[in-house]
């Protein structure tokens, strides 16, 4: 069997649920040793167990990414007991409450900033410290495709997303020529227990972006793993800085 992620060592944050979580286990199933992390440890506890008891090599971690010495001690414990690190998908975020930018408060923007932008910065920081010694890895950073478009009532969440392709971009010229690979993935609506929350605040705003998806549902999280995988794997070697779409033909309008 071609286990692509064999002898590799991935981290994935935001690993407790959703998009996160079906990438840790993608991961784990290609090969990969896979440190989970999330501010709920609980959440990758139990998903991580049942890796292990498969024969996988996983490490649980609790890990909050707005907290700058939480980061550093969530890749140094990688490291420590996995050796090394080759691939990254920095995936935790937040939603943000649909609301005029007038009607919006300083608290709810930096909330958002610290979690959804300034975390991806902090991540690439300690992964790259390592990924730079080794000469070698590839990162994936969770924008969206609010980090393409624009939406009203959601300019504190699409700016923060905007953000996150803008580090990567910038990210992906340092280090392409130092043998590690930086690209975003911009997920559509997917199915994951953050939409469904948004499904059941707002059902009518939801029909209607269903209404305008082409390919006609949600997308799963399984399909934004494979992109993941993908990114970091053998596969996509020449691609570097790019912010991929994959939303069921969303952007394409």
């Amino acid at each position: 069997m071609n286990l692509p992620f064999e002898n590799k060592v991935a981290l994935v944050t935001g690993a407790g649920a959703g998009m996160g979580l079906a990438a840790a286990k993608a991961f784990a199933e290609s090969g990969a040793a896979v440190a989970m992390a999330d501010i709920h440890e609980a959440s990758v506890r139990a998903p991580a167990a049942e890796l292990a008891a498969a024969g996988h090599k996983v490490l649980a971690l609790r890990c909050d990414v707005a907290d700058d010495a939480q980061v550093k001690a969530m890749v140094d414990h990688t490291i420590s007991t996995f050796g090394r690190l080759d691939a990254a998908f920095n995936n935790a975020g937040v939603q943000s409450p649909a609301v005029e930018i007038a009607d919006s408060t300083g608290e709810e923007f930096d909330r958002v900033m610290a979690i959804n932008l300034r975390s991806v910065w902090s991540c690439m920081k300690y992964e790259l410290l390592q990924m730079r010694k080794q000469g070698s890895g590839a990162i994936v950073n969770n924008s969206s495709i609010g980090g393409l478009i624009g939406l009203p009532g959601r300019a504190i969440y699409h700016a923060s997303k905007h953000g996150v392709i803008g580090l990567t971009k910038s990210a992906a010229l340092e280090y392409a020529a130092k043998g590690i690979r930086i690209n975003a993935i911009c997920p559509g609506t997917i199915d994951t227990p953050m939409v469904q929350e948004m499904i059941a605040k707002d059902p009518q705003a939801m029909k209607e972006i269903l209404r305008e998806q082409p390919i006609g549902r949600l997308g799963r999280a399984e399909e934004i793993a494979s992109a993941v995988l993908w990114l970091c794997g053998p596969g996509s070697t020449f691609v570097i800085g790019h912010a991929l779409a994959v939303d069921g033909g969303f952007t394409a309008h």
